[in-house]
Protein backbone atom coordinates (compact mmCIF):
# COMPACT_ATOMS: atom_id res chain seq x y z
CA UNK A 1 0.00 0.00 0.00
CA UNK A 2 1.03 3.42 -0.65
CA UNK A 3 0.29 7.09 1.60
CA UNK A 4 -3.53 7.66 1.50
CA UNK A 5 -4.89 11.00 2.94
CA UNK A 6 -8.09 9.42 4.23
CA UNK A 7 -9.86 6.40 4.94
CA UNK A 8 -11.67 6.60 1.97
CA UNK A 9 -8.67 6.41 0.08
CA UNK A 10 -7.06 3.80 2.21
CA UNK A 11 -10.20 1.72 1.47
CA UNK A 12 -10.37 2.15 -2.20
CA UNK A 13 -6.73 1.15 -2.24
CA UNK A 14 -7.34 -2.37 -0.36
CA UNK A 15 -9.78 -2.81 -3.87
CA UNK A 16 -7.19 -1.47 -5.93
CA UNK A 17 -4.82 -4.96 -4.24
CA UNK A 18 -6.82 -7.34 -4.67
CA UNK A 19 -7.67 -6.01 -8.26
CA UNK A 20 -6.03 -8.93 -10.66
CA UNK A 21 -6.47 -5.92 -13.27
CA UNK A 22 -4.51 -3.45 -11.81
CA UNK A 23 -0.86 -3.90 -12.39
CA UNK A 24 0.12 -0.39 -10.28
CA UNK A 25 -0.93 2.78 -8.50
CA UNK A 26 0.57 5.49 -7.53
CA UNK A 27 -0.48 7.78 -4.99
CA UNK A 28 -0.73 11.92 -6.24
CA UNK A 29 1.16 11.26 -9.10
CA UNK A 30 0.86 14.66 -11.23
CA UNK A 31 0.74 18.31 -10.18
CA UNK A 32 -1.41 19.68 -13.32
CA UNK A 33 -1.24 23.61 -13.52
CA UNK A 34 -4.67 25.45 -13.32
CA UNK A 35 -5.14 29.22 -14.04
CA UNK A 36 -4.57 31.73 -11.41
CA UNK A 37 -0.85 29.74 -10.69
CA UNK A 38 -2.72 26.94 -8.94
CA UNK A 39 -2.28 23.65 -9.24
CA UNK A 40 -4.47 20.23 -8.31
CA UNK A 41 -2.99 16.66 -7.51
CA UNK A 42 -5.28 13.62 -8.11
CA UNK A 43 -4.75 11.09 -5.29
CA UNK A 44 -4.02 7.98 -7.62
CA UNK A 45 -2.92 7.10 -11.16
CA UNK A 46 -3.83 3.69 -11.85
CA UNK A 47 -1.80 1.20 -14.96
CA UNK A 48 -3.49 -1.94 -15.44
CA UNK A 49 -2.66 -5.62 -16.87
CA UNK A 50 -3.44 -6.11 -20.87
CA UNK A 51 -7.25 -7.86 -20.72
CA UNK A 52 -7.97 -11.67 -22.16
CA UNK A 53 -7.44 -9.92 -25.74
CA UNK A 54 -3.83 -8.53 -24.53
CA UNK A 55 -5.52 -4.89 -24.67
CA UNK A 56 -3.88 -2.45 -22.33
CA UNK A 57 -7.39 -0.15 -20.50
CA UNK A 58 -6.47 3.41 -20.46
CA UNK A 59 -4.39 4.57 -16.96
CA UNK A 60 -6.92 5.96 -14.31
CA UNK A 61 -6.16 9.23 -12.78
CA UNK A 62 -8.51 9.31 -9.95
CA UNK A 63 -9.93 11.24 -7.71
CA UNK A 64 -11.39 9.79 -4.16
CA UNK A 65 -13.65 11.99 -2.09
CA UNK A 66 -16.92 11.28 -0.03
CA UNK A 67 -19.99 12.81 -2.27
CA UNK A 68 -20.65 14.89 1.05
CA UNK A 69 -17.69 16.56 0.43
CA UNK A 70 -17.90 16.65 -3.55
CA UNK A 71 -21.47 18.45 -2.93
CA UNK A 72 -20.34 20.93 -0.48
CA UNK A 73 -16.86 22.27 -2.90
CA UNK A 74 -18.68 21.71 -6.27
CA UNK A 75 -17.71 24.91 -6.91
CA UNK A 76 -14.03 24.57 -5.48
CA UNK A 77 -13.92 21.03 -7.91
CA UNK A 78 -15.34 22.39 -11.02
CA UNK A 79 -11.69 23.73 -12.33
CA UNK A 80 -9.73 21.08 -11.12
CA UNK A 81 -11.84 18.59 -12.77
CA UNK A 82 -12.04 19.83 -15.98
CA UNK A 83 -8.21 20.93 -16.16
CA UNK A 84 -7.92 16.96 -14.80
CA UNK A 85 -10.14 15.72 -17.76
CA UNK A 86 -8.19 17.57 -19.90
CA UNK A 87 -4.78 16.61 -18.52
CA UNK A 88 -5.56 13.11 -18.53
CA UNK A 89 -7.37 12.75 -22.32
CA UNK A 90 -4.09 14.50 -23.65
CA UNK A 91 -2.21 11.15 -22.55
CA UNK A 92 -5.08 8.86 -23.31
CA UNK A 93 -6.09 8.08 -19.56
CA UNK A 94 -9.19 8.83 -18.10
CA UNK A 95 -10.16 11.11 -15.33
CA UNK A 96 -12.48 8.97 -12.77
CA UNK A 97 -14.22 10.29 -9.70
CA UNK A 98 -14.62 7.56 -6.90
CA UNK A 99 -17.11 8.37 -3.89
CA UNK A 100 -18.02 5.53 -0.83
CA UNK A 101 -20.83 4.42 -3.48
CA UNK A 102 -18.43 3.08 -5.26
CA UNK A 103 -15.98 1.82 -2.80
CA UNK A 104 -17.87 0.57 0.89
CA UNK A 105 -18.98 -1.68 -0.95
CA UNK A 106 -19.82 -5.69 0.01
CA UNK A 107 -16.70 -6.56 -2.16
CA UNK A 108 -14.51 -4.16 0.18
CA UNK A 109 -16.03 -5.52 3.63
CA UNK A 110 -15.19 -9.35 2.35
CA UNK A 111 -11.52 -8.37 1.10
CA UNK A 112 -11.28 -6.24 4.61
CA UNK A 113 -11.86 -9.70 6.19
CA UNK A 114 -9.96 -11.97 4.06
CA UNK A 115 -6.72 -9.35 4.15
CA UNK A 116 -5.93 -10.68 7.44
CA UNK A 117 -5.29 -14.06 5.86
CA UNK A 118 -2.88 -13.36 3.25
CA UNK A 119 0.31 -13.72 5.31
CA UNK A 120 -0.78 -17.21 6.69
CA UNK A 121 1.99 -20.03 6.18
CA UNK A 122 -0.26 -23.31 5.90
CA UNK A 123 1.54 -26.27 5.34
CA UNK A 124 1.87 -27.72 1.71
CA UNK A 125 0.12 -30.83 2.56
CA UNK A 126 -3.32 -29.04 4.60
CA UNK A 127 -2.82 -26.62 1.06
CA UNK A 128 -3.05 -30.16 -1.02
CA UNK A 129 -6.06 -31.63 1.49
CA UNK A 130 -8.10 -28.47 0.83
CA UNK A 131 -7.49 -29.00 -3.03
CA UNK A 132 -8.47 -32.50 -3.12
CA UNK A 133 -11.56 -32.42 -1.47
CA UNK A 134 -12.53 -29.64 -3.88
CA UNK A 135 -11.30 -31.43 -6.84
CA UNK A 136 -13.45 -34.57 -6.06
CA UNK A 137 -16.62 -32.26 -5.08
CA UNK A 138 -16.54 -29.52 -7.30
CA UNK A 139 -18.20 -26.13 -6.34
CA UNK A 140 -19.04 -26.44 -3.09
CA UNK A 141 -19.26 -24.11 0.13
CA UNK A 142 -17.17 -23.08 3.54
CA UNK A 143 -19.17 -24.90 5.41
CA UNK A 144 -19.30 -28.12 3.18
CA UNK A 145 -15.40 -27.87 2.95
CA UNK A 146 -14.83 -27.50 6.44
CA UNK A 147 -17.15 -30.82 7.07
CA UNK A 148 -15.34 -32.86 4.57
CA UNK A 149 -11.62 -31.48 5.96
CA UNK A 150 -13.46 -32.90 9.55
CA UNK A 151 -16.26 -33.36 11.14
CA UNK A 152 -14.59 -32.08 14.36
CA UNK A 153 -15.71 -28.68 15.08
CA UNK A 154 -12.27 -28.14 16.98
CA UNK A 155 -10.29 -29.76 13.93
CA UNK A 156 -12.40 -27.42 11.50
CA UNK A 157 -10.76 -24.32 13.71
CA UNK A 158 -7.43 -25.46 12.29
CA UNK A 159 -8.33 -25.85 8.52
CA UNK A 160 -10.49 -22.05 8.76
CA UNK A 161 -7.34 -20.41 8.45
CA UNK A 162 -6.00 -22.81 5.35
CA UNK A 163 -9.13 -22.22 3.71
CA UNK A 164 -10.02 -18.20 4.05
CA UNK A 165 -5.97 -17.99 2.62
CA UNK A 166 -6.40 -19.80 -0.25
CA UNK A 167 -8.80 -17.70 -1.36
CA UNK A 168 -7.20 -14.43 -0.16
CA UNK A 169 -4.84 -15.36 -2.26
CA UNK A 170 -7.03 -16.02 -5.07
CA UNK A 171 -6.26 -19.94 -5.42
CA UNK A 172 -9.78 -20.61 -4.27
CA UNK A 173 -12.35 -18.86 -6.40
CA UNK A 174 -15.37 -16.91 -4.68
CA UNK A 175 -17.36 -13.85 -5.76
CA UNK A 176 -16.41 -11.05 -3.79
CA UNK A 177 -18.81 -9.25 -4.86
CA UNK A 178 -21.82 -10.81 -2.35
CA UNK A 179 -21.32 -10.15 1.60
CA UNK A 180 -20.26 -13.65 3.19
CA UNK A 181 -22.59 -14.83 5.86
CA UNK A 182 -22.24 -18.07 7.75
CA UNK A 183 -21.72 -20.45 4.41
CA UNK A 184 -19.75 -19.07 1.37
CA UNK A 185 -19.90 -20.51 -1.96
CA UNK A 186 -16.32 -21.56 -3.15
CA UNK A 187 -15.00 -23.30 -6.31
CA UNK A 188 -11.75 -24.16 -8.72
CA UNK A 189 -11.06 -22.40 -11.58
CA UNK A 190 -10.82 -24.34 -14.55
Amino acid sequence: MVEFESPLEKEHMLLLDFDPSVASYEAQPVRIPLPGGKSYVPDLLITFHPDHDGVVPPCELVEVKTQSHLDRYADDYRVKFAAAKLYAEERGWRFVLRTEVDIRTPRLANLKFLRRYRHEHPAAEDVEQVFAILRNTGPSSSLSLLAGLSPQVEDQAHWLPVVWYLVATRQIAVDLNIAFGGDVPLWLEA
